[in-house]
C-alpha cells in the first residue's frame, strides 16, 4: 500500500493553499498541479488538430492517445471502450440514442438516482415505445437510507429486459450499492440485457474495475476525480454490439468513441488525465486507494459519530454507519427546526467551510422518495485531502447552530 502523507499530499492541490475549506468534492474535487500544468503544456506546445503528418501534430496526436490509455487503465478496460464527453448528462443521453431497442422491450430505471441516469431512459422509453419499469427500494416507508438491492430488482426482470440502470453509489446518502450482485442478477434473469451504472459518485474513491463488476456501462466525471471538466463512458464490446453510430456516415464505427464522441474536442482536457492515474492509480496492488479509503473513513466516523450523538435533532439520510466498505465520505442531513439553506447560509457568513444544501439533480430521491422539501438536505462531501482538524472545526461550526436551533 502506497504510504499517505496528508500534508505532501495537500501540496498536490494549489487550490489547498488558499484559506478555503472545501467540504463540496461532491460537486467537484479540487484540481492536481499536475493536471493544470499538462493542460498548460498542451495549449503552449501542441494545440493542434491531431492526425497530421507534421510534427506538432504527431505531438497532439501522441499526447490524446496517452490520455486514452490512462483513462482506460482506470477501469480496467480497453482503449475501444473508452469515449469522452462535455458531462455525464451528455455522453447518457447521447448513449440513449445509439440504442435501437424495440416496442414492447423492458428498461428497468432506478428511480432514486441523479437525474443523469433517469432523464434519457424516460425519454427512450417515450419515443420507442418501451415498457418502462421503477427499481424503488423496498424498505419501510420514510426509510433515511433507502438502497438498491438485488431482490428487490429481481421481480422486475424478465426475458424481455434491454436494459438495467443505477448508481454504484448514491451522490447524496454516500452509500454503496452491490454493482457486482447487481450485474449477477441482471445475467442470471436476462443473459441480453445491458448494466449501465452511474460511477460519478463512486470513482473519486475507490478503484473501479469494470471487468470484476460485470458492468456494460460505466460513466464517471473527472472533473470529480482531481482532474479537468471531461466525462468519460466505458462500454464493452458486448454493449457496442447492441448499439449503432451516431458518428458520421463516412467515419469508422469500430470503437466506443467512434460510436458516441461527435466532433472533436477535449483535447487538451483528455490528454491531462495521465497525470490523474499516474498519481492516484489504477485498481490494482500497490496504488493510492487503500490509503485513501483509510483516511476517508476516519474523516467520515468523526463527523458522522458528531451527528448521531443528537437524536431528535439530527437526522442522517444515507448508511449510518462509518464502515468504509457500505458508504462513502457524503453525509447527508438535516436539523430539526432549521431549514437546511438557512443552516448552510448561516454558516457560509461567518466560516470559510464550503458545503451545499438541497437535492443535487437527485429530485426524486430528495423530494419524492425522502420526502424533503425545497432546501432539501444538507451535504458535507470530503475527500482524502481534507484534514480532520478541519472536519473537527466543521463540527465545532455546525454545533454552535445546532443547539441554537434547539
Amino acid at each position: 500500500m502506497a504510504t499517505f502523507d496528508i500534508e505532501a499530499d495537500r501540496a498536490k492541490f494549489p487550490a489547498l493553499k488558499e484559506d478555503q475549506v472545501f467540504l463540496d468534492n461532491a460537486g467537484g474535487s479540487q484540481t492536481l498541479g499536475a493536471v493544470i500544468e499538462a493542460i498548460s503544456d498542451y495549449l503552449v506546445k501542441s494545440n493542434v488538430q491531431f492526425g497530421g503528418g507534421y510534427k506538432t501534430s504527431k505531438a497532439s496526436s501522441s499526447r490524446y492517445d496517452d490520455g486514452v490509455t490512462a483513462g482506460a487503465k482506470f477501469l480496467n478496460a480497453e482503449k475501444d471502450e473508452i469515449a469522452f464527453g462535455s458531462s455525464t448528462t451528455q455522453l447518457l443521453r447521447n448513449l440513449s440514442f445509439t440504442l435501437p431497442f424495440h416496442p414492447g422491450d423492458e428498461i428497468v430505471v432506478s428511480s432514486i438516482d441523479h437525474e443523469a441516469n433517469i432523464a434519457p431512459w424516460k425519454d427512450l422509453a417515450a419515443r420507442l415505445n418501451l415498457a418502462l419499469k421503477w427499481w424503488t427500494p423496498q424498505q419501510p416507508p420514510k426509510s433515511t437510507n433507502p438502497r438498491l438491492l438485488p431482490a428487490d430488482l429481481a421481480p422486475l426482470l424478465s426475458p424481455r429486459t434491454r436494459l438495467v440502470t443505477c448508481t454504484h453509489a448514491s451522490n447524496v446518502l454516500g452509500s454503496i450499492h452491490d454493482v457486482k450482485a447487481i450485474a449477477d442478477a441482471v445475467r442470471g434473469a436476462a443473459p441480453d440485457a445491458l448494466l449501465c451504472v452511474d460511477g460519478v459518485a463512486y470513482a473519486p474513491h475507490r478503484p473501479v474495475d469494470v471487468k470484476a463488476l460485470g458492468v456494460d456501462f460505466y460513466v464517471l466525471s473527472w472533473y470529480k476525480v482531481y482532474g479537468p471538466h471531461v466525462a468519460m463512458l466505458y462500454g464493452s464490446r458486448r454493449a457496442q454490439g447492441q448499439m449503432r453510430s451516431l458518428g458520421h456516415f463516412f467515419n469508422p464505427h469500430a470503437t466506443l468513441e467512434n460510436k458516441i464522441s461527435l466532433g472533436s474536442g477535449h483535447y487538451e482536457l483528455v490528454q491531462s488525465i495521465p497525470a490523474i492515474v499516474d498519481y492516484i492509480g489504477p485498481p490494482t496492488p500497490g496504488s493510492l486507494w487503500p490509503s485513501i479509503a483509510q483516511h476517508e473513513s476516519r474523516l467520515q466516523s468523526t463527523l458522522l459519530a458528531y451527528l448521531a450523538s443528537k437524536p431528535g435533532q439530527v437526522t442522517i439520510y444515507g448508511e449510518p454507519s462509518a464502515d468504509a466498505s457500505v458508504r462513502l465520505p457524503t453525509v447527508s442531513f438535516a436539523v430539526a427546526g432549521c431549514d437546511s439553506r438557512a443552516l448552510v447560509e448561516t454558516l457560509e457568513r461567518t466560516t470559510n467551510y464550503g458545503f451545499r444544501w438541497g437535492a443535487f439533480y437527485s429530485n426524486a430521491l430528495v423530494h419524492d422518495f425522502l420526502g424533503l422539501g425545497p432546501s432539501g438536505v444538507v451535504r458535507v462531501s470530503m475527500a482524502h485531502y481534507n484534514t480532520l482538524d478541519e472536519i473537527k472545526g466543521f463540527i465545532e461550526a455546525l454545533d454552535g447552530v445546532i443547539s441554537e436551533a434547539a
